[in-house]
């Protein structure tokens, strides 16, 4: 079904596209496609190996009369961000993505296209299998599981790479290169509650909060979108200040670091309050659709009826409600160094409260990012304090360092040059607020210079997500003059 992609050009970057498009690769399932480029390495008698926690080499010697450049680290990730719409039946651990074009820009039916880091995946594939392309030595880094946690990044091994320079294409913004990155860490909460049920409640309801864009909880956190789980913590706690109810479920986000773009909770109540419950649902949908109008104008509201369930006992029930509200997301601090970009935030990614044998059973992540490691200790911190109030079990986790920046490398110099050559413009020199693999890798490998660059993509870990056409054709070129410039070892 994706055929067509053949048909783009360039067309050895778009054809290893493709195979991005037909291998199912959602994080924690990687190795089909590893195995697959394992043997596609060995076809072409090009040296490979697996290291101990799943990240692929492959090496490919320099093209002749370059044998004395330095070698090159081309370096991207594998695994992908599996987020659909919710009428889709894809199975992400199974089959292929359908693709189609739309204004010039490569979408997937209902899913995330995994242009994150298909593309990047694709272009290092097509250096590789390139007979025509001057080049230095290189070294192709694909790493596991960075939509997750950065496993693969972070278990990396010193000493493995030999390259004195890296270019990671895991960037998505045509026009810039980007020299320094957020770090991270992730807030797991656990919690087993008891559950009962209160004979005044004898039926029930579901509340859903769904439509909402959702979108890359790092590049996208600054621009005011709603987050389901936050609209409906709120929903909750407004309605409990007017009637009498039991909570007995909450289901919203599905990644810690995409912007929950669904969530749904059930909750059980006295039939002679079921009117007026459904009607103050309708109010507050009218009010959360007027805040994000601009923002998230599918905003929905929903009320179906079900059975009455065993809930939260009452203070439970309240405790977990004001823990909810104050957990922080969003935009924390903007940075008072780089103009308009943000310095640390917070994304409430992930909650569940189900039933587990007799009671119920609560778990939730969040994700803190910020340039300034410190802070990212703090916010976590906060993050942390209401949980941990109610006496749920808290753990920071999988905490990854932020990638200081150097403007004064000689690889953001070359960079510089060969894009005013290649594109015709110099291009904006930024720093992100997103978790990419540089810092993790840097700082295992310090004296290694490094730079992010990609072509357009938009709407990265969410239905939404789209590849701009045009803007790979000139990443290729780019990446193309690049490897033609490697300079000679030093002597």
């Amino acid at each position: 079904m994706n055929a067509w992609l053949d048909t783009l050009a360039p067309e050895s970057v778009w054809t290893q596209f493709r195979l991005m498009c037909d291998t199912p690769r959602p994080s924690f399932h990687e190795k089909k496609l590893r195995d697959h480029l394992i043997a596609w390495a060995k076809a072409k008698n090009l040296t490979s190996f697996v290291d101990e926690v799943g990240n692929l080499f492959i090496l490919k010697d320099a093209t002749a009369g370059m044998e004395h450049c330095e070698t090159t680290v081309l370096q991207g990730h594998l695994d992908m961000v599996a987020q659909k719409e919710a009428n889709s039946s894809h199975n992400f651990e199974t089959d292929p993505l359908e693709t189609y074009e739309q204004d010039g820009w490569v979408h997937a039916r209902g899913t995330t296209l995994g242009a994150d880091n298909g593309i990047g995946v694709a272009a290092i594939l097509a250096v590789l299998a390139a007979e025509d392309i001057p080049h230095g030595p290189i070294e192709a880094l694909f790493t596991i599981e960075e939509e997750t946690s950065l496993r693969g990044a972070a278990q990396l091994a010193p000493g493995v790479l030999k390259g004195t320079r890296l270019l990671n294409l895991d960037s998505e913004d045509r026009g810039d290169v980007y020299i320094g990155c957020a770090g991270g860490i992730d807030i797991n909460v656990a919690h087993k509650y008891p559950a009962q049920r209160t004979e005044l409640f004898d039926t029930g309801l579901q509340v859903t909060v769904s439509g909402l864009k959702g979108g890359h909880s790092g590049l996208d956190i600054h621009k005011g979108l709603a987050n389901a789980n936050v609209l409906l913590t709120r929903l909750l706690s407004e309605l409990a200040e007017q009637i009498s109810f039991g909570l007995g479920s909450f289901e919203g986000g599905t990644l810690r670091n995409a912007i929950a773009r669904d969530a749904k909770a059930t909750i059980a109540l006295a039939k002679d309050q079921l009117d007026q419950a459904s009607n103050l649902v309708k109010g507050f949908a009218e009010v959360f659709a007027a805040e994000f109008a601009d923002t998230d104008p599918n905003l929905t509201i929903s009320v179906v009826p079900a059975p009455a369930a065993p809930h939260l006992p009452e203070a439970e029930q309240v405790a977990f409600l004001q823990a909810l509200s104050v957990a922080p997301n969003g935009v924390h601090r903007m940075s008072p160094v780089l103009s308009g970009v943000t310095e640390t935030s917070c994304n409430f990614g992930v909650v569940r409260l189900l039933p587990e044998g007799s009671g119920l059973s609560f778990s939730a992540c969040l994700l803190v990012r910020s340039l300034v490691d410190s802070q990212t200790d703090y916010l976590a911190r906060v993050a942390a304090s209401p949980f941990e109030l109610i006496g749920c079990d808290v753990l920071l986790e999988n905490g990854y360092p932020g990638w200081k920046p150097q403007p004064d490398q000689g690889l953001l110099k070359q960079f510089n040059e060969i894009h005013q050559q290649v594109m015709g413009f110099a291009p904006n020199v930024k720093v992100i607020h997103a978790g990419l693999e540089c810092g993790i890798i840097g700082a295992k490998y310090p004296a290694m210079e490094m730079v992010s660059f990609g072509p357009n993509i938009r709407g990265a870990h969410s239905p939404s997500e789209r590849l701009e056409i045009a803007s790979v054709a000139e990443f290729w070129e780019l990446l193309k003059a690049l490897l033609l410039a490697t300079p000679r070892v030093r002597a």
